[in-house]
């Protein structure tokens, strides 16, 4: 009885990630809707991307001296060029901005890329799934229900634009989300011989020309 109960008393709160755009370079667009009142909280969005996707830091780094977006990525310093057998998670806080006409939706949005995968055996995708974000308030001045809410060990301030530590808090009860799942496009493996022969054949013709301009236009001691 006293699980239902405090059940029914934490109302529930829903998420809904969408990536937009097509290709290797996308938006990923969360929307939160808390199920009380944040009341001056500052609510984010935690997501761990998985290696076959990543977020640039110097392309974010210009979007929040924009002010169009805010987060902190984790680890700092990533490998943008890296493919996906050799990457790492990243960790991703999102802060999110309250809607004007709900004060309970707020929503953010920020570029991720997709990195190349290995050849495939008669497939032309593979598949990349983005788990649900997790929930996360920090308030300063106002007190959360203890039983919905619960600390987070979060190392960050409120703040993108704030270095004063703050204790974030998530949601005990999560609600039943799916994740998103993003289709790469990678290349076939019965494809390699030819490939690799184009290419030799597109090298060699290349560097065939430079040599051929080098020693007709080039003046040598």
């Amino acid at each position: 009885c006293v699980i239902l109960d405090v059940q029914a008393a934490c109302r529930v709160t829903t998420v809904t990630q969408e990536l937009l755009k097509e290709g290797f370079h996308r938006d990923l667009l969360v929307k939160v809707e808390l199920g009380e009142d944040a009341g001056g909280c500052a609510v984010a969005a935690q997501m761990r991307l998985p290696p076959g996707i990543y977020v640039d830091p110097y392309e974010l780094a210009t979007l929040q001296q924009h002010n169009l977006t805010k987060a902190v990525v984790f680890p700092g310093v990533i490998d943008v060029e890296a493919p996906e057998y050799v990457a790492r998670d990243v960790l991703v806080l999102l802060f999110l901005e309250q809607e004007a006409r709900c004060p309970r939706c707020f929503g953010a949005a920020v570029p991720v890329h997709a990195r190349y995968h290995r050849p495939a055996q008669g497939t032309g995708g593979a598949l990349v799934l983005l788990e649900s974000p997790e929930v996360l308030l920090c308030c300063c001045h106002s007190h959360l229900s203890a039983e919905c809410w619960e600390p987070a060990e979060v190392d960050t301030p409120c703040s993108s634009d704030s270095t004063s530590p703050c204790q974030w808090h998530r949601t005990k009860h999560r609600p039943a989300y799916e994740g998103s799942m993003l289709r790469v496009p990678v290349g076939l493996r019965e494809h390699s011989s030819l490939v690799c022969a184009l290419t030799l054949l597109t090298t060699g013709l290349c560097s065939g020309l430079i040599l051929t301009a080098a020693c007709k236009y080039g003046h040598f001691s």
